[in-house]
């Protein structure tokens, strides 16, 4: 298994608590937009990594990764959020909000060394 199919696997299971997380919230209108917000970010978060490792240049990698990056940031928005306003415990925001973290810093990471490769070959 290489290290893209490890960051698949966990990217996709990233989305799939992030699914969970979205359904145990309360289902009121203060919070349902909330919710829609951190689902679609968490959810995209895997969506555009995978899209990335389908890349058909170095450029449509890097592009992809970024957006990918951006979601992950975003994810960690709606999880503060949500836990700022009351909306969810503490407790049962930081796992999401650890794995959040993680990845963000991984595909930052992975983002800027592409661009760096990017930039050399060209």
């Amino acid at each position: 298994m290489t290290i893209a199919d490890d960051m698949r696997a966990r990217t996709f299971a990233f989305a799939a608590q992030c699914v969970m997380f979205c359904r145990a919230l309360p289902r009121d209108s203060d919070t349902r937009e909330r919710s829609r917000q951190l689902l679609k970010a968490g959810t995209a978060t895997a969506a555009n990594y995978r899209a990335a490792c389908r890349g058909r240049s170095r450029r449509e990698f890097v592009a992809k990764l970024g957006v990918a990056v951006e979601e992950a940031d975003e994810t960690l928005f709606w999880l503060d959020l949500v836990e700022r306003v009351g909306v969810a415990r503490a407790e049962a925001v930081r796992p999401l909000r650890l794995e959040a973290g993680e990845l963000l810093a991984i595909l930052s990471k992975s983002l800027k060394t592409a661009k760096e490769n990017l930039r050399s070959r060209e």
